[in-house]
Order: C-alpha cells, then structure tokens, then sequence
C-alpha cells in the first residue's frame, strides 16, 4: 500500500513540473513575422493570461498535445463544437469518406439536405436553414433578414454578448474586444453603428424603454440565450420570455444567438431548455462538429425573402461544404443517437465545477462558478456574475495567474476570464480528479 501511494506521489509531482515550451515559443516567435500577433484568433494571443501559447500539434479524446510533447487536458474544445471529444472515430471517418469524393464543389450535394432535415426537427421553431461558413455570417444574415423582414433599421443587442466581427455588432462586444481592450474596433465608423442598440443583459426595463423609445422601430433582438462571451452567465428567471413577449408585441423579431449553445445545451439547443420559441436561430460550431460551418434559420415566411426567392442577397462558395457536412451530420447522429449524453455531461460537468468551487474555499480564494450543462465560467470575484458590469468586475490578474498554474499542471483553459469553457463526453472522472488536484495547486499560489 505505501508502494501504491509512493508512487501515486510520484506520478502527481511529474505531472504537475513545469512543462517545457521551447518549441512552441519558436513557432510562436516564426507565427509573429508572417501573422498579425502570430494567431489567426485573438484570445488565442494569451496576452491577458501571460505565457507561451502552446502550438497544438494532436488531439484524442478529452486530450491535446503540443509541439513540445505536453498533454492537456481540454476545455475549450475549439470553443464548443468538440462535445464528442477529439478525433472522435465516428466524425474522423465521415470527414474521410466525404473528402475522398471530393472537397468542394461550389453545387448542392444531398448532405446539406440531410443535415437541414435534422437541424428542422430537432428545433421546431426552424421551417427552413440555410448554411453559411461560420457564425459571424450566421448573424450578419439573420439580422439582414429581419431587416428585409420588418423594414426598419434599428437593432438590439447586448452588452458582452458577441455575435461575431460583422461591423453593425461590434459594440460592446465582450469576448475578445473584452480581453484584448479594444473599444468596439478601429475601422468601424460611427454611422455602422448607428442604428445598434447596446443594452445590459438581463434587464428587462432597459429592453422595455428601448421599445419605448423606438416604437415601431426595431428589426430585431438578438441575444445569447445563456452568454458565452463575457463567461457563461445564464439568463435570470422570466429574462427570456419578457424578450419574447416584448418583440411579440412590438413586431419585432426575436433572433436567438445558439452559435455557442445549440446542440451543446440540450438536443435541439437553448431554445428547448427555456421553451422559447424564437423568429430566427443562428447556428455554428456542433453543427459541423468542428468543421467551419454556420446557419440561420426560422418561420418559412420569414426564410422565403432569401435569395433566390426572396430580395435578401446572402451567398457563399463555400456554404454547405461536402467536408462540413460529413461531420455535423455524424455529430448529430452520435447525439441523438445516445440521449444519455447529455445526463453524462451533466453530472461531470457538476462534478467539476463544484470540485473546483470546494478547492477555492478551502483555500479562502474569492470564486464564483456559472454553469448551464456542460458550459461553465469560473469567476474571480465573491460577487454574483449576471452581465456584463459584474463579469468586469472580475480580477483578471488572478485569473491570469490561475490559468497559467492550470497549464503546467497540464489543464488547458480558455485564455480569458470572459469565454466560457466545456466539457466533452470524452472527459470522464480522472480528468475531474486531475483538474481539481491542479485547481488546489494553482489557488495555493495566488
């Protein structure tokens, strides 16, 4: 037995040394002279966590390994679509058959109509979809379409809440803008956004005031229906409804956000959690299980003004890619196919978050945790997080440190205290046991 626990010692102290890096800092230092900040994505920067970003190389399962040998645990899980885990062999196989047929061919393929076909019956407030390459022309063409709709010009978003780099929503964004600094963004001139309303998440009178003010007025709403982008923060009770009752109300659409949520909250997304049946869904990430894809979709009416049938011009080479396809389809299917999915994330997901939460008490570190399923932030600070202002709040300096710990430990976190992370169904209970032995580990040093 004492053999048994030597070594057990042994292992925990291996696991946790300090990683090396150097051939990650050299990719990162080559990745710097040909890409703006060596990334193709900001927050993959680590400019608000400090440290070498590691350079990727493998994943399998619940893991990922870097250029240097070391293996992590992962919870970004490319920010949500990887709900399966890396390289899942269902996924792996249908994106190589798909390509041994061929890429792309800029034509239909019966693909994308197999997967609108599961997309529509899984989300009853979905007649119609159309695919796009990713969520930010998801959103940009559903709030077109609500223009086209309605024929007026305002919209309302959210603050922290980020529905992609389109120009009309660059206000107020969280997210990336939120950890790099950014006001907004260069570039983005005053009159794009115009006709942007940016209100705090989980107010209804600020939402009533704005309808208020411009009655008759406002396309649309759009808004995460539990916020990824400033850290998961759930919608407060009746939040959601009084949304709905108000655009019902007013002849506005309702646009519900489930880039990040749908398919990763329940089957058939935040809408059917909340049973709010919304005008326009945008989708991305688990739908091309974790190939570049997006969608939007709703009322058939509304859907009917997209072209070629309607005036509203959106369109895309590569929309409805043959690879993209192939994957989400067999994501979908493992998904359905395995109801007990959900539960399972369900209960690992709790399982961590509230290990976590148990190892910051003990060693006094002001924590707060949000979770919705297998979506979940854990916060810097003692107070409640219900938008953007208290997610602000939140000492970055300490989540920096803890996430750096976290790292050597061998925990791959989102590099920002406002994403939220995931869990996959790959992650089981040694992964839990390992990330809260590194939580204990990086609380005892801030």
């Amino acid at each position: 037995m004492a053999a048994v626990e030597a070594c057990g010692v042994i292992f925990s102290l291996l696991r946790f040394m300090p990683h090396n890096l150097e051939k990650s800092r050299k990719l990162q230092q080559r990745a710097e002279a040909l890409i703006p900040g060596g990334v193709n994505s900001p927050v993959r920067a680590f400019g608000s966590v400090g440290g070498v970003p590691p350079f990727i190389v493998r994943g399998d399962g619940p893991y990922m390994w870097d250029a240097d040998g070391n293996r992590y645990i992962d919870y970004v899980g490319s920010w949500g679509p990887l709900i399966l885990g890396h390289a899942h062999l269902e996924v792996v196989e249908a994106i190589e058959q798909a390509a041994r047929k061929g890429a792309s061919f800029g034509a239909s393929t019966p693909a994308e109509a197999d997967l609108a076909e599961m997309i529509i019956a899984a989300m009853p407030a979905i007649e119609q979809v159309r695919f796009v390459s990713s969520g930010t022309e998801a959103t940009m063409s559903a709030i077109r379409l609500a223009r086209a709709f309605t024929k007026r010009k305002y919209i309302v978003k959210f603050e922290g809440c980020y529905h992609g780099h389109a120009d009309a929503l660059l206000v107020k964004a969280g997210s990336g803008v939120a950890t790099l600094g950014i006001p907004g963004s260069a570039g983005v001139p005053e009159e794009a956004t115009q006709f942007t309303l940016a209100l705090p998440y989980n107010d209804n009178a600020a939402v009533e005031m704005a309808f208020r003010k411009f009655p008759k007025q406002i396309a649309c709403v759009i808004v995460e229906p539990v916020v990824g982008n400033m850290g998961c923060v759930p919608p407060q009770a009746g939040y959601l409804e009084c949304l709905r009752k108000m655009t019902r109300d007013d002849g506005a659409l309702l646009i519900l956000d489930e880039v990040m949520t749908g398919f990763r909250l329940a089957y058939g997304g935040a809408q059917r959690i909340y049973n709010i049946p919304p005008d326009l869904t945008t989708l991305g990430k688990i739908i091309g299980g974790g190939l570049p894809v997006g969608a939007y979709g709703g009322r058939r009416q509304i859907m009917e003004l997209v072209a070629p049938l309607g005036p509203m011009y959106q369109a895309g080479t590569l929309s409805g890619n043959p690879l993209a396809m192939a994957a989400g389809l067999a994501t979908l299917r493992c998904l359905k196919k395995q109801p007990e999915i959900y539960d399972t994330l369900e209960k690992n997901s709790a399982a961590l978050v509230e290990g976590v939460m148990h190892a910051a008490k003990k060693t006094g570190v002001a924590l707060r945790a949000n979770r919705v399923g297998s979506m979940f932030t854990w916060f810097f600070t003692s107070d409640e997080v219900t938008d953007w202002d208290s997610a602000a709040k939140c000492d970055t300096k300490k989540f920096g440190g803890f996430h750096r710990t976290m790292l050597e430990n061998g925990v791959y976190l989102p590099p920002s205290q406002f994403e939220a992370a995931f869990m996959s169904a790959a992650h089981d209970e040694p992964e839990i046991e390992q990330t809260v032995t590194a939580a204990a580990s990086a609380f005892a040093k801030i």
